[in-house]
């Protein structure tokens, strides 16, 4: 066992592993032929929800239960919006917002006039809705940013070159460590970023679309990231005129005025999923992998990079004591 670790993997997971470890005195390197976080990796193109409580209603308690340490830890490396998620849907789909309050906590159920005093922009379009106020939201793009200029600050940079054999590998690749789990699988997210000087959001707004459900959440400067679907395929490639017309619609039915708004930009990403949609930390042939973040990815990396550093620690104690 070594105290010298290399990350494999410059992606949310990556970095938060290797902050994790570096901030308890490891040896860190972090290899990436990609280099530095972008575009070609799928945490550039997140909505950084920290919301555990509203996603929740559609995982398992570990979301839950991990998930609410990610703002604090979070909060401690970039800038962190603590204003809470409103979930709200149109008056025929209000049953929505009772069945979604069933398989969660944590929630204040609001009114009309309640969510026009959250979110003055919705006005009283919305008759009922939900206000999570312990969650919070980042821009994953500055998150990613931040924490690379972090680990720079302690000697920890970004190689594209293979890692030095004696260092003991975290492999953090994501989808492209099907070479090592086959029982990873690519669900496929599509987003949109758009720029509004007409609507004024300050937190994540969910709506509980009867074809799409979108989630808004502001970057600042009037720019809203607009996400909703999670497809089944492993395909790769540029968004739908489906896709992209759901998409908008949905924005337009929260609030018109985001029909005037400009397109910055269409992504795509494939998220890295187990068959249960769990992320976890996998040891195999003396690798330890930290996979599956699914749509948890900024939600969960934080408590999975602390469970890498406390497992490596445990074993080098255990070791120290049985040479002792």
């Amino acid at each position: 066992m070594t105290r010298r670790i290399a990350v494999l993997g410059a992606g949310v997971a990556g970095l938060c592993v290797a902050t994790e470890l570096s901030d308890r005195g490891f040896d860190v390197s972090i290899h990436d032929p990609a280099g530095a976080p972008g575009a070609h990796g799928c945490s550039w193109w997140a909505g950084g929800m920290l919301a555990p409580y509203c996603e929740y209603e559609n995982a398992e308690p570990p979301v839950l239960i991990n998930g609410q340490m990610a703002l604090a830890w979070w909060s401690e490396k970039t800038e962190v919006a603590h204003k809470g998620t409103l979930v709200v849907a149109q008056p025929r789909d209000r049953r929505d917002v009772a069945r979604f309050a069933s398989r969660t906590e944590g929630y204040e159920t609001v009114d009309s006039a309640r969510i026009q005093d959250l979110e003055p922009d919705l006005g009283r379009r919305f008759p009922a809705g939900l206000y999570f106020a312990g969650e919070g939201h980042l821009d994953p793009r500055r998150a990613l940013t931040d924490l690379v200029a972090r680990l720079r600050a302690q000697g920890v940079g970004i190689q594209t070159l293979p890692p030095a054999p004696e260092r003991q590998i975290v492999d953090c690749r994501g989808l492209a460590a099907q070479d090592r789990l086959a029982n990873l699988r690519g669900v496929r997210g599509e987003m949109a970023l758009i720029r509004s000087r007409d609507v004024a959001f300050t937190r994540p707004i969910r709506l509980l679309h009867a074809r799409i459900p979108l989630y808004v959440v502001p970057r600042g400067d009037g720019v809203y990231m607009l996400g909703a679907t999670m497809i089944e395929s492993s395909a790769r490639g540029p968004m739908t005129v489906r896709s992209a017309l759901e998409l908008l619609s949905a924005a337009y039915a929260l609030n018109p005025a985001f029909g005037e708004a400009e397109i910055l930009e269409f992504g795509t990403d494939l998220r890295p999923a187990f068959p249960d949609n769990l992320p976890r930390v996998v040891e195999k042939d003396g690798v330890l992998y930290v996979n599956g973040l699914y749509r948890h990815g900024y939600l969960m990396a934080p408590a999975l990079a602390q469970q890498v550093a406390e497992r490596i620690t445990g074993q080098m104690e255990a070791l120290n004591a049985t040479a002792d």
